[in-house]
């Protein structure tokens, strides 16, 4: 389970007005993202030299770093054929080999480098994803697929650096795979029961627990439009 890289970037305004096609309309983003070697300061809200233009639904300390497996990259360079997807492709701040949506757990604790993180959510991808590679559709093929890498929270601030290794020290939820907690988000949106049971795990990000306990108990489906539709 290893880090085989790290990126950061601060937001950027791009695009011009009157363009003709929407992905060069104007948009803020922290997307493009830049691989930096040596170590790295990992604070509670964020890497060192990184930033999110919509604080609303990016960074804090319930996504602090975003990681996305590299086991997914062979997946994405087929599915969108002559694209090149060089890392960071998704906008990750670590790029992992070793960790899967299916093997790691919500509330899973990290440690790499002298700093220590917890898993806290999967990753919504939105729009911004789509438009960083001009595939209107993409965040929702993301979001289908179930290959959305997924957001730590910092237990403990310390420095991290490309190559480390990540050591497991708790799992207290194991039945609550990414891949799991995905899955009744997006893919079993009437089973209300399962909303009910993974709004009730406690490392689960609040933002998640609150979506899922209004579903349980109003059987209303949030509307992820918003999030995944350019607005451009």
């Amino acid at each position: 389970m290893q880090l085989l890289s790290i990126q950061v970037g601060r937001p950027q305004a791009l695009g011009h007005a009157g363009a003709a096609l929407w992905p060069d309309r104007p948009w803020t983003t922290g997307f493009f993202k830049v691989p930096v070697a040596g170590p790295v300061w990992l604070g509670r809200e964020n890497l060192a030299g990184d930033g999110q233009a919509d604080l609303r639904h990016h960074g804090g300390p319930e996504k602090a770093v975003n990681a996305y497996p590299s086991e997914h990259y062979p997946y994405w360079a087929a599915e969108l054929g002559a694209l090149e997807l060089p890392r960071p492709a998704f906008g990750e701040n670590f790029t992992t080999a070793g960790l899967l949506e299916a093997e790691v757990c919500i509330g899973d604790v990290f440690e790499l480098g002298t700093a220590l993180m917890q898993l806290s959510q999967p990753r919504q991808p939105c729009w911004k994803l789509g438009r960083r590679w001009r595939i209107p559709d993409l965040a929702w093929r993301v979001q289908q697929s179930g290959r959305t890498g997924w957001y730590f929270r910092v237990l403990r601030e310390g420095e991290v650096e490309a190559g480390q290794t990540f050591q497991l020290h708790e799992r207290p939820h194991p039945q609550w795979t990414v891949a799991a907690a995905n899955e009744v988000m997006h893919l079993r949106q009437h089973d209300l029961a399962a909303a009910r049971a993974l709004a009730d795990c406690p490392a689960l990000a609040t933002s998640w627990r609150e979506s899922l306990e209004r579903r349980a108990a109003t059987g209303h489906i949030s509307d992820s439009s918003a999030r995944l539709e350019d607005p451009g």
